[in-house]
């Protein structure tokens, strides 16, 4: 997995996110895009990509395309229109890439040799205005996104990247 980061001007999602899918077509990879300002810390998105792999690999994805159960997962939500939202956004917009091969064997060569996340990350930084945006997260909204309360955060010794964390590993569970 590699991760991207920078911003981006956004004037047509349709076009940004098409854009993105035809640099994963071209490279054999997934590349999945995120508002910057949902994403919590690497850690969660190492978690989504692991455990969307975990069910991709088992023919249990809740998704039939790699790169929404990434987002579901990162989301921790079974909803794809709610998850949407952690999507990126018209305008000036925070962003982070996942740049994933599913069918890779621990390297960056992917299925008959083809996926090549190095190359593919390459060219979404390309597209990105060069900016540090992981754990770069708006507090409020990631705490509005994900349902973590004041009690909550005070009955532990956790952070808020650990309850986002903690609701993206309980998605499996909602199965």
């Amino acid at each position: 997995m590699e991760v991207v980061e920078g911003t981006a001007d956004i004037d047509d999602v349709g076009a940004f996110v098409e854009a993105l899918g035809a640099i994963g077509d071209r490279h054999g990879v997934t590349v999945q895009a995120f508002d910057a300002r949902y994403v919590a810390d690497r850690a969660h998105l190492e978690l989504a990509v692991d455990l969307a792999a975990r069910a991709h690999a088992r023919d249990d994805a809740i998704a039939d395309d790699f790169g929404v159960e990434i987002l579901l997962y990162a989301a921790g939500r079974r909803q794809i229109n709610r998850a949407l939202t952690m999507g990126v956004s018209e305008g000036h917009c925070p962003v982070v890439a996942v740049v994933v091969d599913p069918d890779a064997d621990g390297s960056h060569m992917g299925k008959n040799g083809a996926g090549d996340t190095g190359a593919a990350a390459d060219d979404v930084r390309d597209r990105l205005a060069s900016a540090s945006t992981v754990g770069e997260y708006d507090e409020d909204r990631v705490r509005s996104f994900f349902d973590v309360t004041d009690t909550e955060l005070a009955a532990t010794a956790g952070s808020l990247p650990d309850a986002v964390r903690e609701r993206v590993a309980l998605l499996p569970v909602e199965k």
